[in-house]
C-alpha cells in the first residue's frame, strides 16, 4: 500500500531536509538493491525509515522540484586527464577557434574531421504510417538488419560547410584514400589546420606516413576524452538529427546513396558556422578550479 496523502504544509522543515538528503544518497547506501530513486520509492523508504509517518509521492515530487533535485534523470560523462598535455592540446585548438576570420584572411583553413562508424542499416518490417490530422507518424518496432555503413565527415569551420564520404571500413587504409580529395578541395589555402581525435585510424603509422606527403597540413589531436573540442562532433549530431533519425533503408547501398545525397542538402539548408564561445581563458580557469 502506498502511504496516505498528508498535507505537505504540516511537515516540519527537518523532515523535508531529510528526504532531500535521502534523494541525494544512492539506494545502496541505505541497504537497497535499487540503482536509482523514484518519487514513489523515496516516499516508501522515508516512511520505512521513520523520517515521516506517511507521505504522498506527489509531495516528494514537489519538494524535489523546489530543491532542483532530479533523481529520475542522469547522463553519461567522460573524465579527461587534466594534465599539461591536455592544457597544451586544448589551447592549440581553442587558439584556432578564436581566430577563424583572421586565419581565413591569411588563406588558412580549419577543417574538423570526425567519423560516425557502424551506422546500422535498418528496414522496418511494415511501412511507416504517415502523419495525419489527429495522428502522429507511426513506425513499426520490428526491423530487419542490412549491415552497417561508416560515414566520415569534414567540417570547414569558418563556413560551417561539410563534406561526407562513406567508407568501406573505418581504418587507416580507407581513410587515406579519401583524404587527398579533402586536401585537393583546399589546394588554394596556404595551410590546412586539421582537427581530429586520437583514434587508431588517425594516429596509425600508415596515416602518419601518408600525412608527411602534405606539408601544408598541420594536424591537431583533441585531448583524450575531450572529443567535444572537435566541432565536427557537433556537426554529426546535427546531421544525424536531420538525416538519420527515423530513417528506413532496404539495403546498405540505399543508405550510402542517402548519405551521399544528404550532406549537399545539409549544406544548402542548415550549414552555418558554429557559435563557439569557450576560450583558452575559460579553459585555464576551468582546469585551475578542478585542481583546487
Amino acid at each position: 500500500m502506498l502511504p496516505a496523502l498528508v498535507d505537505r504544509g504540516s511537515f516540519p522543515p527537518l523532515q523535508r531536509v531529510e528526504i532531500e538528503q535521502l534523494a541525494c544518497c544512492a539506494p545502496a547506501g541505505v541497504g537497497l538493491e535499487m540503482t536509482h530513486w523514484s518519487t514513489r520509492s523515496l516516499a516508501r523508504v522515508a516512511v520505512e525509515r521513520g523520517i515521516v509517518p506517511s507521505i504522498a509521492h506527489s509531495t516528494v515530487a514537489v519538494w524535489l522540484r523546489s530543491a532542483t533535485l532530479q533523481p529520475h534523470r542522469w547522463r553519461y560523462w567522460k573524465t579527461p586527464t587534466l594534465n599539461e598535455e591536455f592544457r597544451q592540446r586544448a589551447a592549440r585548438i581553442l587558439w584556432l577557434y578564436e581566430r577563424v576570420p583572421w586565419l581565413a584572411q591569411r588563406e588558412e583553413v580549419i577543417v574538423a574531421v570526425d567519423e560516425k562508424p557502424h551506422i546500422q542499416v535498418l528496414q522496418r518490417r511494415l511501412p511507416t504510417r504517415s502523419l495525419r490530422r489527429g495522428q502522429i507518424e507511426g513506425q513499426e518496432f520490428e526491423y530487419r538488419r542490412h549491415g552497417t555503413v561508416n560515414f566520415l565527415a569534414a567540417l570547414v569551420v569558418h563556413s560551417g560547410q561539410m563534406r561526407g564520404w562513406c567508407l568501406q571500413a573505418n581504418d587507416s587504409q580507407h581513410l587515406c584514400r579519401v583524404l587527398p580529395e579533402l586536401f585537393q578541395e583546399h589546394r588554394h589555402h596556404r595551410q590546412i589546420h586539421l582537427i581530429w581525435d586520437g583514434g587508431p585510424s588517425h594516429t596509425s603509422a600508415l596515416t602518419q606516413q601518408f600525412l608527411r606527403g602534405y606539408p601544408r597540413v598541420r594536424v591537431l589531436l583533441t585531448p583524450a576524452h575531450a572529443s567535444w573540442l572537435n566541432q565536427a562532433e557537433l556537426l554529426l549530431r546535427s546531421f544525424e538529427a536531420h538525416y538519420l533519425e527515423r530513417g528506413d533503408w532496404a539495403s546498405q547501398q540505399q543508405m550510402i546513396d542517402h548519405l551521399n545525397a544528404s550532406w549537399p542538402e545539409y549544406n544548402r539548408l542548415f550549414a552555418r558556422p558554429i557559435s563557439w564561445s569557450w576560450t583558452r581563458r575559460d579553459m585555464h580557469k576551468w582546469m585551475d578550479r578542478q585542481h583546487h
